[in-house]
């Protein structure tokens, strides 16, 4: 089987872009309103042909994702699921909807189950990497790797040969400025300096012909009134999306109230951290759940260069549930390496 989604104004234009593509026999698995109801996407499910016609690539998006055919029993793939929740610590309610979901869309495969889940129960939208008129500012309290996504957002940038500009609010801080100005001297890029509201304005004025802007900000305890008050005036200065950077291996719960936190102040998108040295990921399900939050690029190496990652329902598959893929992989690869060596 394989599932495909389709984007458009209305569920009308959807589902029409739907049968002509699929035809009438696709299945309708999921709708749901995108860009505050401004427009729809609507997921379909077709059978599909022998997967051996298709090549396995890792990065594709997951509703492209060609399906194998070797079904497990349907109680053994909800309870591999549930084992999988159940080790990267997700809190109850969120495995309910995840292992209820997977029942619905009826998958035969854990993991292909656990992607179309998680297409279904979450949103996913990388960065934009061209201009777009808006700064990108991270946000998050301390230690959870925002300067390191900066830096690597900026190095993004420099190598797609855009003009970037790097703006701190960090000034307090030991060593926060310095070592952002590390990266952005190796980097060729001017490092601005606002220690104020007022002042992060008129960094954003100075900035206006750079192609990207991004801001690092200082930890802050999202349980202090009044250091988000302080950040919602940094926010509100200028076109500003504040991206909330959340480590991964954070206890869940914990990481639920801080998400919830930080989108009540506005915040839509998040970039996890440290999901390389991470083994347990449910506090990023839990913090997207309860914040209602959307999965952004992620940090996965302590690389500044290419050191981020675009999340998507496929690769957070990889990531809750790696030996899952790695078998599907081998599964797959098996015929074909065998048919080469027969013609051989």
């Amino acid at each position: 089987m394989r599932l495909k989604s389709f984007y458009a104004k209305t569920t009308t234009e959807a589902m029409q872009m739907v049968r002509d593509t699929l035809g009438e026999d696709a299945i309708i698995v999921a709708t749901r309103e995108e860009k505050g109801g401004k427009a729809v996407r609507v997921t379909a499910a077709i059978e599909q042909h022998d997967p051996l016609d298709d090549d396995f690539d890792m990065q594709d998006s997951a509703q492209d994702w060609v399906y194998g055919d070797a079904p497990d029993d349907e109680d053994a793939v909800l309870e591999k699921l549930t084992d999988v929740m159940l080790r990267h610590s997700v809190p109850e309610e969120i495995t309910d909807q995840v292992v209820s979901c997977a029942t619905v869309i009826g998958l035969e495969q854990p993991d292909i189950a656990l992607i179309a889940a998680l297409e279904h129960l979450f949103s996913f939208r990388p960065l934009p990497q061209k201009s777009t008129g808006t700064a990108i500012m991270l946000v998050g309290s301390p230690g959870a790797g925002k300067t390191l996504a900066v830096a690597k957002l900026a190095a993004r940038a420099v190598m797609n040969d855009q003009k970037v500009a790097v703006i701190s609010t960090d000034t307090v801080r030991a060593g926060g400025i310095e070592q952002l100005s590390a990266f952005t001297k190796l980097m060729n890029v001017d490092l601005k300096k606002a220690s104020s509201a007022k002042q992060l304005k008129a960094c954003l004025d100075h900035c206006k012909n750079a192609d990207q802007v991004f801001i690092d900000t200082a930890g802050l305890n999202p349980f202090d009134p009044s250091a988000m008050r302080d950040l919602a005036r940094l926010i509100s200065v200028g076109d500003i999306e504040p991206v909330l950077a959340m480590p991964a291996g954070t206890d869940a719960e914990e990481s639920g109230e801080i998400a919830r936190v930080y989108g009540a102040l506005g915040v839509n998108s998040m970039m996890p951290t440290r999901i390389d040295i991470a083994r347990r990921l449910g506090g990023l399900l839990s913090a997207a759940h309860y914040g209602g939050l959307i999965f952004a690029d992620a940090s996965n190496t302590p690389k500044v260069a290419d050191g981020l990652t675009v999340l998507s329902p496929k690769r957070l598959t990889q990531l809750l549930m790696p030996e899952s893929v790695k078998k599907r992989i081998k599964t797959q690869t098996a015929p074909r390496r065998k048919q080469m060596a027969n013609a051989g």
